[in-house]
């Protein structure tokens, strides 16, 4: 019952359309907007079964002759007849197809028209203004249909519908009844709800639209003065009291007809139009209104939305120098908390002493020793200590022979000696390791202070927003039909535009977005980020200036002959800033041991990177925690960190091998350096910077693939007899020449990663 009652309605309303437009005409002499209109819905799908009938009703209810009947029914047996055959054969009409179907109804009219004389260019331009208008009612009608109104109109589609207004609006300037106008009615109901869906300046606008449309089809400008002042008076008294709108353009319609008199003809009859319309007007719920009025406010939502933005970016800035001031005061306190080693003329002072004080104290020879002969005993006190803290302990073989026998404590000597000496070895190792960890923690804090002082540079500059540019991109992908609410463009720094879309869901993937993107960006656009929107069905797509180069990699693998798992791990991560991060870790050994220990060091790493610390830090800080372990296993580190932007490679070494980058026109080697990580705590990285070009390859390997080449030399001139251009190619070629430099065996764990620049 409901979906009868749908298609009832449908098809009134489908009548009155017809109707209307079947009265309205360019001045008096050309009626091109009904036969235009048919053939626009059909092309929005609307059903056919219920277009025809009321085309063919409308047509004759304005004109009930033979002639009429007969052209109505070839336009609309033209339409029907290819609608239905391309429906059967499942293929779908194409828009040159419809136009052509529009301009064949109309051979009807053409010969009619030829027969009563009637002027060539008028028929000419009757039936070209109706294809023009079909062209206008698809642009309003197609978006409608693939977006919905949830989306803001482009410029194209919003002139669209002020044609379509216009023409309407014609049709209406002929639709009177015992003066009952209707255009009246219509008018002032439009005006009203675009006051308050919009501005006063829409409805201004509105209300011109409207009195042109009576314009052409009268040759008449009687109604742009009321219809414009309805408008002004209407709009001054906005509030959300809707009533003092309605009174002021009553009042206003009053004015204009009794003291004015800008009617031919004026009374009850003809005020009762505005009459009804402004009661229509009132009895739908604000509610409603408030709704449609998102799509017209979106700008100054977004203008207030871009201004908190600036000013929350200003507060996160000094949040954040703040905060970066207080780690770098922390990291200066961890720094002074640090105790100083002893130097070994004071730790062999404080040995001899505690000596004297245990063991000499009450020994009879006492004076004699260490008055009498006090500088030789000393000495020999002291050698004796030096031995212990070299070798781990003295025996009665390390006593002076002099000492041996005068000395009648010789044994119990010997005892505190080595019982104080290692006393003090824990002791040191215990104060060493404790200061290792508070100058690992002063890194982080010096580490973190960075990271702070950093993004606070990186939000302190204001955000500039482009409205121009995002209106065009709005209309740009609504022409490509893409659907598109909304749309942020700014700039992030000189060399980074931020461009943030919501889209439909199903939109996401077309290869359009990003090519349209980038057209009214400027440059080249690359998705970076996608998540779902808070509405549903729509999802949050950024996109951001691509980076100069981009790159592909390769990794092959080996494990060492004999060995079920390699001691070494790899690690590829993408880091923000638009940079790559590509590292080996080689345990010393194979085996599950030099497994775990390469995965410790590569995880931790890998996390400081993500994170954003520097080179320095992060590798002095992993190296500091894996020397607290003191398990005597070491590992190498091989990083290359690739800035795509700028094209600037960091190597980062830590005991690693050499790395390579092959170029067009030779190999740049990258020698080895530093201690492997974990070996003392103050070993410093190697770093080295390298400028690459397109088509560059980068290769780094752990040590099981440098050794099997025997020389860097070696290694160098087989990459440059390679010629794939493939990377997992390339790193596999270099893995499988190495196996045979060795027969065909593995003797230690090979790893190799090949990246090419383009």
């Amino acid at each position: 019952m409901k979906t009868k009652l749908f298609y009832f309605a449908e098809f009134l309303a489908f009548l009155i359309l017809f109707y209307v437009l079947n009265l309205a005409s360019i001045g008096g002499l050309i009626y091109p907007f009904a036969f235009s209109m048919l053939f626009a819905l059909a092309w929005a799908n609307q059903k056919v079964w219920l277009l025809a009938p009321s085309y063919l009703i409308a047509s004759l209810l304005v004109n009930f002759s033979l002639q009429n009947a007969i052209c109505s029914l070839v336009t609309v047996f033209v339409l029907v007849l290819p609608y239905y055959i391309h429906v059967l054969c499942k293929k779908s009409m194409k828009k040159w197809e419809l136009f052509v179907c529009a301009l064949v109804s109309q051979t009807a009219l053409i010969c009619f028209q030829a027969l009563e004389g009637v002027y060539p260019y008028l028929i000419c331009l009757n039936i070209l203004t109706g294809l023009l208008f079909c062209y206008v009612a698809i642009g309003i009608f197609e978006p409608l249909l693939l977006r919905g109104s949830a989306f803001k109109f482009s410029n194209f589609e919003m002139v669209c519908a002020g044609i379509l207004l216009a023409a309407f609006a014609s049709g209406l300037n002929n639709f009177v009844f015992y003066n009952f106008a209707f255009l009246k009615m219509f008018a002032s109901f439009i005006i009203l709800s675009f006051i308050y869906i919009s501005s006063s300046k829409s409805s201004l606008l509105v209300a011109s639209i409207i009195a042109f449309g009576t314009t052409i089809a009268s040759n008449n400008p009687i109604y742009f003065a009321p219809l414009i002042l309805w408008s002004l008076l209407a709009g001054i008294f906005k509030s959300k009291q809707r009533i003092f709108s309605i009174i002021a353009l009553i009042l206003t319609e009053l004015v204009c007809g009794y003291y004015f008199r800008f009617y031919y003809v004026y009374g009850i009859i003809e005020i009762l139009p505005v009459l009804i319309g402004c009661l229509i007007f009132y009895a739908i719920p604000s509610k409603w209104y408030q709704e449609v009025s998102a799509l017209f406010t979106s700008s100054s939502q977004k203008l207030a939305v871009k201004n908190l933005i600036n000013r929350n970016r200003e507060i996160l800035h000094r949040r954040l120098e703040n905060l970066s001031e207080v780690f770098f005061e922390m990291n200066s306190v961890f720094k002074k908390l640090i105790k100083t080693e002893m130097s070994p003329s004071q730790v062999k002072e404080m040995l001899y002493n505690e000596i004297c004080s245990s063991i000499c104290k009450n020994c009879p020879e006492e004076k004699h020793c260490h008055r009498t002969f006090l500088n030789d005993t000393k000495k020999v006190f002291e050698e004796m200590i030096t031995i212990a803290l070299e070798k781990g302990r003295i025996t009665v073989l390390d006593l002076p022979s002099y000492l041996a026998s005068r000395c009648g404590k010789a044994n119990m000597l010997i005892s505190e000696i080595n019982t104080l000496t290692n006393q003090y070895r824990n002791y040191s190792q215990l104060v060493g390791n404790v200061d290792t960890s508070k100058l690992l923690i002063s890194d982080q804090l010096f580490g973190i202070a960075g990271l702070m002082k950093e993004l606070a540079r990186e939000v302190e500059p204001v955000l500039s927003f482009d409205s121009g540019r995002e209106n065009r991109l709005i209309d740009e992908l609504a022409f490509n039909n893409i659907g598109c609410t909304d749309a942020v463009i700014y700039d992030k720094d000189a060399r980074t535009m931020i461009a943030s879309l919501i889209v439909r869901q199903e939109d996401v993937e077309k290869t359009k977005l990003q090519s349209v993107v980038s057209k009214i960006c400027g440059s080249q656009m690359a998705v970076y980020e996608m998540y779902p929107s808070y509405r549903a069905g729509l999802t949050t797509v950024n996109l951001k200036t691509a980076p100069r180069y981009d790159c592909i990699f390769g990794i092959a693998q080996q494990n060492k002959s004999g060995s079920n798992q390699s001691g070494d791990c790899h690690s590829i991560e993408r880091l923000d800033g638009d940079k790559f991060m590509f590292a080996i870790c080689d345990g010393m050994g194979s085996g599950s041991d030099a497994r775990e220990k390469s995965e410790t060091a590569i995880g931790l790493v890998e996390n400081f990177y993500k994170a954003g610390f520097d080179n320095e830090i992060i590798l002095s800080s992993v190296n500091k925690l894996l020397n607290l372990e003191k398990d005597e296993m070491f590992s190498t580190i091989d990083i290359c960190v690739v800035d795509l932007k700028s094209g600037i490679a960091d190597f980062v070494k830590m005991g690693a091998t050499s790395s390579f980058v092959r170029k067009e026109d030779g190999c740049e080697i990258l020698e080895s350096g530093a201690l492997p990580i974990g070996v003392i705590q103050d070993a410093k990285p190697l770093i080295k910077k390298v400028v690459l070009s397109e088509k560059d390859f980068i290769v780094i390997s752990s040590d099981g693939v440098n050794d099997a080449f025997g020389s860097d030399g070696d290694y160098k001139d087989f990459l440059l007899t390679i010629k794939t251009t493939n990377p997992q190619e390339y790193a596999q070629a270099i893995i499988d020449k190495a196996l045979a430099n060795n027969n065909g065996y593995a003797v230690d764990d090979m790893t190799c990663i090949v990246v090419k620049i383009f």
